[in-house]
């Protein structure tokens, strides 16, 4: 009989729902809220209402293009967090519904652990490869910049991680600070492939360890701005290219220096990347770079698996489906909580 699983995602400003057989991806339907862009950033309110307006459609959708019916469902694996808490009650929610109605089990799904476990989502008919345990993590997002250990599905550990700002909420930041918009990421993605990588110079952190930092990088970016708009009012727009691509460059150099250090402390050369930053084009060239560099054997995943959806909760919901790992229908959301 076949493993069939309804994977939830809302952690955010995404809504997503997918379908895995027997450890193939079926359908993996996103709806994204165009409402925040005049905001310049994610307002929970407005995510938690559009979360309640498109679940349904959602995963009536995504059971359709599968071409399954509740009823072949096993299981329904869910975002429990972390995330925006009204965001996440609403998948929450919608998933303990569904599961009772159809007496089928629930389980649960840390957000974090869904962006590593992308990296082994399989299509029939696609040629996949998938990264061999133990292997490093390389997690980048809005939220997170962590270096993973990943000695299992469901043991890992995280080596590194940042102390304040993540790089990609560093990114969105000096984009807006840019006026040039939000989310900021693929704009300034866009605009680096026309600029100079080495035309500025920013600070850069001097951690101690595998951790991070990106508020110094922030703050440089922004007070370099200022007095460079003291002799130009439009500084900015005469080198917007320039300063895109510096800026993805100083930020991809402090991710790639201390992965190095991690993959020679560790001596692991099976390295993936995941998360939300994982589709800049930078990162994934430097990704290659150092696979010809230092030998390194690298794990990318599709562009539509690197920011939120419901296909990485789905794989990692049939994992634990296997060991039987469900949860109680009592089970709350959390809106923070780690790897570990």
């Amino acid at each position: 009989m076949s493993t069939i699983i309804l994977g939830i995602e809302s952690s955010c400003d995404d809504t997503s729902a997918a379908i895995i057989k027997d450890g193939y991806l079926l359908s993996n339907v996103v709806a994204s809220q165009a409402v925040h862009e005049s905001y310049g950033g994610v307002v929970p309110e407005l995510a938690s209402r559009a979360h309640q307006q498109n679940i349904v459609p959602v995963v009536n959708e995504a059971m359709k293009r599968a071409n399954i019916t509740k009823e072949e469902l096993s299981a329904v694996a869910f975002t429990r967090g972390p995330g925006l808490m009204g965001s996440l009650l609403v998948g929450v929610s919608f998933a303990k519904g569904f599961a009772r109605s159809l007496g089928i089990p629930m389980i649960d799904v840390n957000h974090l652990t869904g962006h590593v476990l992308a990296n082994f989502i399989k299509v029939e008919g696609e040629e996949s490869v998938h990264p061999k345990f133990p292997f490093l993590c390389l997690l980048v997002s809005g939220g997170n910049s962590q270096i993973i250990l990943v000695k299992a599905y469901n043991d890992m550990e995280i080596l590194g991680q940042t102390i304040d700002d993540a790089a990609g909420e560093a990114i969105d930041k000096c984009s807006k600070v840019m006026g040039l918009g939000y989310p900021g990421g693929p704009i300034i993605d866009r605009l680096a492939r026309q600029g100079n990588p080495k035309a500025f110079t920013f600070s850069k952190p001097h951690i101690p360890g595998l951790d991070y930092s990106f508020s110094g990088l922030k703050t440089s970016f922004l007070y370099s701005l200022r007095d460079w708009m003291k002799d130009d009012p439009d500084f900015i727009e005469h080198h917007k290219e320039d300063l895109a691509a510096s800026l993805e460059n100083t930020v991809v150099e402090i991710l790639m220096d201390k992965l190095r250090k991690a993959a020679k402390k560790y001596n692991i050369k099976e390295v993936a990347v995941a998360g939300g930053v994982s589709a800049n084009t930078g990162l994934r060239n430097a990704f290659y770079d150092h696979a010809k560099r230092f030998g390194w054997q690298v794990y990318i995943p599709k562009f539509g698996y690197t920011t939120d959806n419901a296909a990485m909760i789905a794989i990692t919901g049939y994992y634990k489906f296997l060991d039987n790992d469900f949860c109680p229908m009592e089970a709350p959301a959390y809106s923070r909580v780690t790897l570990e």
